[in-house]
């Protein structure tokens, strides 16, 4: 049995306003497909739970959604300030409130609460199939050309 045969049917499309996300690397490389929105100045990221999701007890490993959370929160940081050549994450912090199964849509929203000359703080809200499943915030190293 697959992820797609325990979504609902039709599932396997993201939400409307999601796309294929345009940041691959190769740490999420094995996750994809990965979606992602931009609106209001930030940049949620999305997928349909599968098995290279999941850890050994069968949901979605904590370590994924944390390095998905300082992604969203990162990039959002970084459409936040526009001119950057780059964030590095100095603090990251996770609560997880409940788990997130195969077949289910997790979408990670972050929100930029403070964007300055050297460091950017945002925190983000993780569901699953809209129900919250972790919450996190991040201060971010701000690059700046000189």
């Amino acid at each position: 049995m697959t992820a797609t045969d325990l979504a609902p049917a039709g599932a396997t499309n993201p939400p409307p306003g999601f796309a294929r996300h345009y940041r691959q690397s190769p740490v999420t490389n094995p996750w994809e497909p990965l979606y992602s929105r931009k609106a209001a100045g930030v940049v949620s990221i999305g997928f349909r739970a599968a098995e290279a999701h999941a850890n050994g007890r069968g949901f979605v490993h904590g370590g994924l959604i944390s390095a998905l959370v300082d992604n969203a929160m990162g990039l959002s940081c970084g459409e936040t300030l526009g001119d950057v050549t780059g964030l590095v994450t100095v603090s990251l912090a996770i609560d997880f409130l409940g788990s997130a199964n195969l077949g289910q849509w997790v979408e990670i929203t972050p929100k930029v609460n403070r964007a300055g000359g050297r460091l950017c703080f945002a925190e983000a809200l993780v569901t699953a199939d809209g129900e919250p499943c972790a919450k996190a915030h991040a201060t971010f190293s701000v690059g700046r050309k000189s």
